[in-house]
Protein backbone atom coordinates (compact mmCIF):
# COMPACT_ATOMS: atom_id res chain seq x y z
CA UNK A 1 0.00 0.00 0.00
CA UNK A 2 2.79 2.49 0.87
CA UNK A 3 4.64 1.79 -2.50
CA UNK A 4 1.59 2.40 -4.31
CA UNK A 5 0.88 5.76 -2.64
CA UNK A 6 4.40 6.56 -3.50
CA UNK A 7 4.03 5.56 -7.22
CA UNK A 8 0.51 7.59 -7.26
CA UNK A 9 2.38 11.13 -5.83
CA UNK A 10 4.56 10.70 -8.48
CA UNK A 11 2.87 10.42 -11.16
CA UNK A 12 0.32 13.14 -9.57
CA UNK A 13 3.07 15.34 -9.55
CA UNK A 14 4.26 14.38 -12.79
CA UNK A 15 1.21 15.30 -14.70
CA UNK A 16 1.15 18.60 -12.41
CA UNK A 17 4.64 19.86 -13.73
CA UNK A 18 4.06 18.85 -17.80
CA UNK A 19 0.29 20.19 -17.36
CA UNK A 20 -0.25 24.45 -18.10
CA UNK A 21 -1.60 24.70 -14.35
CA UNK A 22 1.93 25.39 -12.90
CA UNK A 23 1.84 28.90 -14.90
CA UNK A 24 5.34 30.47 -14.94
CA UNK A 25 3.38 33.93 -14.68
CA UNK A 26 1.29 33.37 -11.53
CA UNK A 27 3.61 30.60 -9.93
CA UNK A 28 7.26 31.26 -10.74
CA UNK A 29 8.56 29.52 -7.76
CA UNK A 30 6.89 26.01 -8.09
CA UNK A 31 7.53 26.21 -11.88
CA UNK A 32 10.87 26.71 -11.76
CA UNK A 33 11.30 23.80 -9.38
CA UNK A 34 9.36 21.42 -11.72
CA UNK A 35 10.95 22.28 -14.41
CA UNK A 36 14.09 21.03 -12.60
CA UNK A 37 12.94 18.53 -10.52
CA UNK A 38 13.34 19.64 -6.97
CA UNK A 39 9.82 19.78 -6.75
CA UNK A 40 10.21 16.11 -6.32
CA UNK A 41 12.81 16.80 -4.01
CA UNK A 42 10.37 18.19 -1.53
CA UNK A 43 7.92 15.79 -2.12
CA UNK A 44 10.57 12.95 -0.93
CA UNK A 45 11.60 14.97 1.92
CA UNK A 46 7.33 15.06 2.64
CA UNK A 47 6.58 11.42 2.20
CA UNK A 48 10.04 10.47 3.87
CA UNK A 49 10.67 9.20 7.61
CA UNK A 50 11.24 12.21 8.91
CA UNK A 51 8.48 14.30 7.89
CA UNK A 52 4.98 12.01 7.43
CA UNK A 53 6.69 8.91 7.13
CA UNK A 54 5.09 7.04 4.20
CA UNK A 55 8.45 5.47 3.70
CA UNK A 56 10.45 4.24 6.52
CA UNK A 57 13.74 3.91 7.13
CA UNK A 58 13.37 -0.09 5.98
CA UNK A 59 11.88 1.17 2.87
CA UNK A 60 14.45 3.52 2.06
CA UNK A 61 17.29 1.43 2.70
CA UNK A 62 15.69 -1.60 0.74
CA UNK A 63 15.30 1.18 -2.20
CA UNK A 64 18.84 1.85 -2.43
CA UNK A 65 19.65 0.00 -5.31
CA UNK A 66 17.36 1.73 -7.18
CA UNK A 67 19.02 4.96 -6.21
CA UNK A 68 22.25 2.88 -7.27
CA UNK A 69 20.75 2.09 -10.94
CA UNK A 70 20.05 6.04 -10.99
CA UNK A 71 23.25 6.85 -9.84
CA UNK A 72 24.87 4.34 -12.41
CA UNK A 73 22.67 6.07 -15.11
CA UNK A 74 23.48 9.51 -13.95
CA UNK A 75 27.06 8.75 -14.36
CA UNK A 76 27.09 7.13 -17.90
CA UNK A 77 24.77 10.15 -19.27
CA UNK A 78 27.68 12.68 -17.95
CA UNK A 79 30.24 10.52 -19.49
CA UNK A 80 29.21 10.32 -22.45
CA UNK A 81 28.56 14.20 -22.42
CA UNK A 82 32.08 14.17 -22.44
CA UNK A 83 33.02 15.20 -26.39
CA UNK A 84 36.90 14.03 -26.48
CA UNK A 85 36.98 16.06 -29.95
CA UNK A 86 35.88 18.76 -28.53
CA UNK A 87 37.84 19.07 -25.06
CA UNK A 88 41.26 18.84 -27.16
CA UNK A 89 39.94 21.78 -28.96
CA UNK A 90 39.33 24.00 -26.39
CA UNK A 91 41.92 26.41 -25.35
CA UNK A 92 43.63 26.78 -22.15
CA UNK A 93 42.30 29.87 -20.69
CA UNK A 94 38.28 28.21 -21.48
CA UNK A 95 39.83 25.41 -18.79
CA UNK A 96 41.29 27.66 -16.19
CA UNK A 97 38.16 30.25 -16.34
CA UNK A 98 36.26 26.78 -15.45
CA UNK A 99 38.70 25.85 -12.61
CA UNK A 100 38.54 29.62 -11.50
CA UNK A 101 34.55 29.64 -10.66
CA UNK A 102 34.08 26.48 -9.59
CA UNK A 103 37.65 26.21 -7.17
CA UNK A 104 37.04 30.14 -5.48
CA UNK A 105 33.31 28.48 -5.09
CA UNK A 106 34.83 25.12 -3.52
CA UNK A 107 37.06 27.42 -1.08
CA UNK A 108 34.93 29.67 0.13
CA UNK A 109 32.45 26.69 1.25
CA UNK A 110 34.55 23.98 2.44
CA UNK A 111 37.36 26.28 4.79
CA UNK A 112 35.16 28.31 6.53
CA UNK A 113 32.50 25.31 7.58
CA UNK A 114 35.36 23.32 8.43
CA UNK A 115 35.33 24.42 11.40
CA UNK A 116 31.71 24.20 12.70
CA UNK A 117 32.26 20.41 11.27
CA UNK A 118 35.21 19.74 13.32
CA UNK A 119 33.30 20.38 16.68
CA UNK A 120 29.91 18.34 15.32
CA UNK A 121 32.31 15.55 14.04
CA UNK A 122 32.50 12.00 15.91
CA UNK A 123 35.02 10.95 13.18
CA UNK A 124 38.05 12.97 13.79
CA UNK A 125 39.69 14.84 11.82
CA UNK A 126 39.68 13.21 8.09
CA UNK A 127 36.01 12.61 8.89
CA UNK A 128 35.41 16.34 8.99
CA UNK A 129 37.88 17.54 6.24
CA UNK A 130 36.20 14.75 4.03
CA UNK A 131 32.69 16.18 4.88
CA UNK A 132 33.77 19.40 4.15
CA UNK A 133 35.49 18.82 0.89
CA UNK A 134 32.00 17.42 -0.24
CA UNK A 135 30.09 20.54 0.67
CA UNK A 136 32.51 22.54 -1.13
CA UNK A 137 32.39 20.29 -4.32
CA UNK A 138 28.54 20.57 -4.09
CA UNK A 139 29.00 24.20 -4.06
CA UNK A 140 31.94 24.28 -6.92
CA UNK A 141 28.96 22.90 -9.24
CA UNK A 142 26.56 25.06 -11.22
CA UNK A 143 23.64 24.14 -13.56
CA UNK A 144 23.60 25.92 -17.05
CA UNK A 145 19.71 25.12 -18.05
CA UNK A 146 18.75 28.60 -17.08
CA UNK A 147 21.82 30.38 -19.89
CA UNK A 148 19.75 28.06 -22.33
CA UNK A 149 16.40 28.29 -21.67
CA UNK A 150 17.32 32.39 -21.86
CA UNK A 151 19.15 31.65 -25.08
CA UNK A 152 15.78 29.57 -26.38
CA UNK A 153 13.71 32.37 -25.76
CA UNK A 154 15.65 34.79 -27.05
CA UNK A 155 16.34 36.82 -23.59
CA UNK A 156 20.03 35.71 -24.09
CA UNK A 157 22.41 35.97 -26.77
CA UNK A 158 23.38 32.62 -28.05
CA UNK A 159 27.20 32.78 -27.56
CA UNK A 160 26.47 33.97 -24.22
CA UNK A 161 24.17 30.86 -23.33
CA UNK A 162 26.50 28.39 -24.61
CA UNK A 163 29.64 29.96 -23.32
CA UNK A 164 27.72 29.38 -19.14
CA UNK A 165 26.40 25.83 -20.53
CA UNK A 166 30.50 24.84 -21.44
CA UNK A 167 31.45 26.45 -17.99
CA UNK A 168 29.06 24.71 -16.14
CA UNK A 169 30.07 21.52 -17.99
CA UNK A 170 33.28 21.65 -17.33
CA UNK A 171 33.09 22.02 -13.81
CA UNK A 172 31.69 18.55 -13.15
CA UNK A 173 35.34 17.77 -13.12
CA UNK A 174 36.09 19.19 -10.20
CA UNK A 175 32.93 17.53 -7.95
CA UNK A 176 33.67 13.77 -9.34
CA UNK A 177 37.24 14.68 -8.19
CA UNK A 178 36.70 15.84 -5.26
CA UNK A 179 33.97 12.97 -4.35
CA UNK A 180 36.40 10.46 -5.86
CA UNK A 181 38.85 11.99 -3.13
CA UNK A 182 36.21 11.88 -0.03
CA UNK A 183 35.62 8.31 -0.60
CA UNK A 184 39.05 7.54 -0.38
CA UNK A 185 38.95 9.13 3.37
CA UNK A 186 35.72 7.89 4.24
CA UNK A 187 34.65 4.77 2.92
CA UNK A 188 37.17 2.28 4.06
CA UNK A 189 39.14 2.02 7.50
CA UNK A 190 42.22 3.86 5.45
CA UNK A 191 43.18 5.53 2.96
CA UNK A 192 44.67 2.94 1.07
CA UNK A 193 41.81 0.83 0.80
CA UNK A 194 39.64 3.50 -0.41
CA UNK A 195 42.40 4.53 -3.33
CA UNK A 196 41.40 0.64 -4.10
CA UNK A 197 37.40 0.81 -3.97
CA UNK A 198 37.69 4.22 -5.92
CA UNK A 199 40.08 1.95 -8.32
CA UNK A 200 38.01 -0.60 -8.52
CA UNK A 201 35.09 1.33 -9.72
CA UNK A 202 36.79 3.09 -12.46
CA UNK A 203 38.22 -0.37 -13.57
CA UNK A 204 34.36 -1.86 -13.68
CA UNK A 205 33.12 1.39 -15.79
CA UNK A 206 35.72 0.53 -18.42
CA UNK A 207 35.34 -2.76 -18.74
CA UNK A 208 31.30 -2.31 -18.52
CA UNK A 209 31.82 0.73 -21.44
CA UNK A 210 33.72 -1.84 -23.65
CA UNK A 211 31.69 -4.34 -23.58
CA UNK A 212 28.78 -2.27 -24.58
CA UNK A 213 30.92 -0.33 -27.00
CA UNK A 214 31.18 -4.54 -28.28
CA UNK A 215 27.34 -5.38 -28.36
CA UNK A 216 26.16 -2.51 -29.44
CA UNK A 217 28.58 -1.91 -32.45
CA UNK A 218 26.67 -3.34 -34.84
CA UNK A 219 23.05 -2.66 -33.65
CA UNK A 220 20.83 -1.14 -36.32
CA UNK A 221 17.35 -1.37 -34.89
CA UNK A 222 16.35 1.61 -32.18
CA UNK A 223 14.55 -0.67 -30.15
CA UNK A 224 17.27 -3.35 -29.98
CA UNK A 225 19.87 -0.68 -29.17
CA UNK A 226 17.76 0.45 -26.69
CA UNK A 227 17.39 -2.64 -25.07
CA UNK A 228 20.98 -3.09 -24.78
CA UNK A 229 21.76 -0.11 -23.58
CA UNK A 230 19.77 -0.08 -20.60
CA UNK A 231 20.73 -3.91 -19.75
CA UNK A 232 24.15 -2.25 -19.95
CA UNK A 233 23.82 0.44 -17.84
CA UNK A 234 21.72 -1.77 -15.39
CA UNK A 235 25.01 -3.53 -15.03
CA UNK A 236 27.27 -1.40 -14.28
CA UNK A 237 24.58 0.83 -11.40
CA UNK A 238 24.06 -3.00 -9.60
CA UNK A 239 27.79 -4.47 -10.35
CA UNK A 240 28.75 -1.43 -8.76
CA UNK A 241 26.62 -1.58 -5.63
CA UNK A 242 26.99 -5.19 -4.95
CA UNK A 243 30.93 -4.61 -4.64
CA UNK A 244 29.80 -1.73 -2.57
CA UNK A 245 31.34 0.63 -4.84
CA UNK A 246 31.15 3.90 -6.06
CA UNK A 247 27.55 3.57 -8.94
CA UNK A 248 28.32 7.06 -10.45
CA UNK A 249 32.25 6.92 -10.79
CA UNK A 250 31.50 3.61 -12.50
CA UNK A 251 29.17 5.15 -14.68
CA UNK A 252 30.57 8.02 -15.54
CA UNK A 253 33.67 5.86 -16.47
CA UNK A 254 31.51 3.46 -18.53
CA UNK A 255 29.96 6.50 -20.22
CA UNK A 256 33.90 8.01 -21.04
CA UNK A 257 34.96 4.74 -22.18
CA UNK A 258 31.86 4.44 -24.98
CA UNK A 259 32.54 7.88 -26.14
CA UNK A 260 36.18 7.45 -27.18
CA UNK A 261 35.95 4.16 -28.07
CA UNK A 262 32.36 3.45 -29.82
CA UNK A 263 33.03 6.23 -32.31
CA UNK A 264 28.91 7.34 -33.71
CA UNK A 265 28.05 3.99 -31.87
CA UNK A 266 28.39 6.28 -28.57
CA UNK A 267 26.13 8.89 -30.58
CA UNK A 268 23.13 6.62 -30.66
CA UNK A 269 23.50 5.35 -27.24
CA UNK A 270 23.46 8.58 -25.63
CA UNK A 271 19.88 9.00 -27.99
CA UNK A 272 18.68 6.12 -26.77
CA UNK A 273 19.43 7.11 -22.71
CA UNK A 274 17.75 10.32 -23.61
CA UNK A 275 14.66 8.51 -23.86
CA UNK A 276 14.63 7.46 -20.05
CA UNK A 277 16.78 10.48 -18.65
CA UNK A 278 14.23 12.04 -17.04
CA UNK A 279 11.77 9.60 -15.46
CA UNK A 280 15.05 8.14 -14.01
CA UNK A 281 16.35 11.79 -12.96
CA UNK A 282 12.79 12.24 -11.16
CA UNK A 283 12.23 9.06 -9.49
CA UNK A 284 16.40 9.97 -8.37
CA UNK A 285 16.16 12.69 -6.79
CA UNK A 286 12.86 11.62 -5.11
CA UNK A 287 14.36 8.99 -3.37
CA UNK A 288 17.21 11.72 -2.60
CA UNK A 289 14.68 13.24 -0.97
CA UNK A 290 13.01 10.86 0.80
CA UNK A 291 17.07 10.09 2.63
CA UNK A 292 16.99 13.89 4.14
CA UNK A 293 16.36 13.76 7.74
CA UNK A 294 14.26 17.13 8.20
CA UNK A 295 14.88 17.32 11.97
CA UNK A 296 18.50 17.37 12.09
CA UNK A 297 19.19 21.18 13.62
CA UNK A 298 22.54 21.30 13.11
CA UNK A 299 21.63 20.80 9.60
CA UNK A 300 19.86 23.83 9.29
CA UNK A 301 21.89 25.47 11.19
CA UNK A 302 24.84 25.11 8.81
CA UNK A 303 22.20 25.33 5.55
CA UNK A 304 21.92 29.35 5.23
CA UNK A 305 26.04 29.27 6.10
CA UNK A 306 26.39 27.01 2.90
CA UNK A 307 23.78 28.94 1.06
CA UNK A 308 25.58 32.29 1.92
CA UNK A 309 29.26 31.71 1.30
CA UNK A 310 28.08 29.71 -2.13
CA UNK A 311 26.78 32.84 -2.93
CA UNK A 312 29.65 34.97 -2.46
CA UNK A 313 31.72 32.22 -3.89
CA UNK A 314 29.85 31.91 -7.09
CA UNK A 315 30.01 35.85 -7.48
CA UNK A 316 33.72 36.23 -6.62
CA UNK A 317 34.83 33.17 -8.89
CA UNK A 318 32.59 34.88 -11.88
CA UNK A 319 34.23 37.57 -11.84
CA UNK A 320 38.02 35.83 -11.71
CA UNK A 321 36.67 33.49 -14.21
CA UNK A 322 35.78 36.62 -16.94
CA UNK A 323 38.91 37.70 -16.56
CA UNK A 324 40.69 34.62 -17.44
CA UNK A 325 38.66 33.63 -20.25
CA UNK A 326 40.40 36.62 -22.40
CA UNK A 327 38.28 36.76 -25.14
CA UNK A 328 38.22 32.93 -25.74
CA UNK A 329 34.84 32.82 -24.67
CA UNK A 330 31.96 35.13 -24.90
CA UNK A 331 29.98 35.47 -21.41
CA UNK A 332 27.57 37.85 -19.64
CA UNK A 333 29.29 40.71 -17.75
CA UNK A 334 27.84 39.72 -14.49
CA UNK A 335 28.81 35.79 -14.71
CA UNK A 336 28.04 35.07 -11.22
CA UNK A 337 24.64 35.40 -11.18
CA UNK A 338 24.10 32.85 -13.70
CA UNK A 339 26.17 30.28 -11.82
CA UNK A 340 23.97 30.30 -8.74
CA UNK A 341 21.68 27.38 -10.17
CA UNK A 342 22.85 24.43 -8.53
CA UNK A 343 21.65 21.25 -10.69
CA UNK A 344 21.15 17.73 -10.19
CA UNK A 345 24.75 16.51 -10.07
CA UNK A 346 25.25 17.82 -6.31
CA UNK A 347 22.51 16.00 -5.44
CA UNK A 348 24.29 12.86 -6.70
CA UNK A 349 27.35 13.62 -5.58
CA UNK A 350 26.10 14.01 -1.73
CA UNK A 351 23.45 10.66 -2.18
CA UNK A 352 26.97 8.75 -3.27
CA UNK A 353 28.69 9.93 0.06
CA UNK A 354 25.71 9.21 2.00
CA UNK A 355 25.78 6.06 0.65
CA UNK A 356 29.20 5.14 0.95
CA UNK A 357 30.34 6.37 3.88
CA UNK A 358 29.01 5.60 7.66
CA UNK A 359 28.25 7.63 9.97
CA UNK A 360 25.77 11.01 11.13
CA UNK A 361 28.01 13.39 9.19
CA UNK A 362 27.76 11.92 5.57
CA UNK A 363 24.25 12.25 6.77
CA UNK A 364 24.19 15.94 7.54
CA UNK A 365 26.05 17.26 4.30
CA UNK A 366 23.55 15.39 2.40
CA UNK A 367 20.84 17.17 4.20
CA UNK A 368 22.81 21.07 3.95
CA UNK A 369 23.59 20.37 0.43
CA UNK A 370 19.64 18.92 -0.74
CA UNK A 371 18.25 21.43 1.08
CA UNK A 372 20.24 24.21 0.08
CA UNK A 373 20.30 23.13 -3.60
CA UNK A 374 16.17 23.87 -3.29
CA UNK A 375 17.07 27.50 -1.65
CA UNK A 376 19.41 27.94 -4.37
CA UNK A 377 16.98 27.40 -7.38
CA UNK A 378 14.80 29.49 -6.23
CA UNK A 379 17.31 31.70 -5.69
CA UNK A 380 18.80 31.56 -9.51
CA UNK A 381 15.56 32.72 -10.69
CA UNK A 382 16.07 36.07 -9.57
CA UNK A 383 19.71 36.00 -9.57
CA UNK A 384 19.57 35.55 -13.46
CA UNK A 385 17.30 38.68 -13.77
CA UNK A 386 20.56 40.66 -12.88
CA UNK A 387 22.69 38.89 -16.04
CA UNK A 388 20.19 40.05 -19.09
CA UNK A 389 20.04 43.23 -17.34
CA UNK A 390 23.09 46.21 -18.33
CA UNK A 391 25.34 46.73 -15.80
CA UNK A 392 24.68 50.43 -14.05
CA UNK A 393 26.75 53.37 -15.88
CA UNK A 394 26.69 51.03 -19.27
CA UNK A 395 25.65 53.20 -22.27
CA UNK A 396 22.64 51.20 -23.97
CA UNK A 397 22.92 50.85 -27.91
CA UNK A 398 19.68 53.29 -27.91
CA UNK A 399 21.48 55.88 -25.19
CA UNK A 400 24.75 55.75 -27.56
CA UNK A 401 22.89 55.95 -30.93
CA UNK A 402 21.24 59.58 -28.86
CA UNK A 403 24.69 60.89 -27.95
CA UNK A 404 26.29 60.73 -31.44
CA UNK A 405 23.12 62.55 -33.00
CA UNK A 406 23.24 64.97 -30.61
CA UNK A 407 26.80 65.63 -30.89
Amino acid sequence: MQALLVFLSIAALSLLASSRALDPGRFPALARLAASGFLFVLLGILLGPSVAGVLTERNVEALRPVMALGLGTAGVLLGLNLEPRLLRLLPRPVYLSAMAHSGTAFFFVALPLLVPLLFTSGRGVLGAVGAAAMLGAAASLSSGHSAVLAWRAGRLDRARGLGVALLTMLDDAVGLGVLALALMIGSADNVGEGLGLVCLALLLGVMCGALLAFLTHGLKDLAELTTVTLGGVALVGGAAAYLRVSPLLAGVACGATLAVVGGRTSERVARALGRVERPVFLVLVFLVGCAVHARDYWAWALMPAYVGLRFLGKMAGGRLASRLVQQTLVLPPRLGYALIAQGGLALCLVAEYGMLVPGVLARRVLDVVVMGAVVNELLAGQAFQHVMEPPRGALTPSSSDGDKVAA
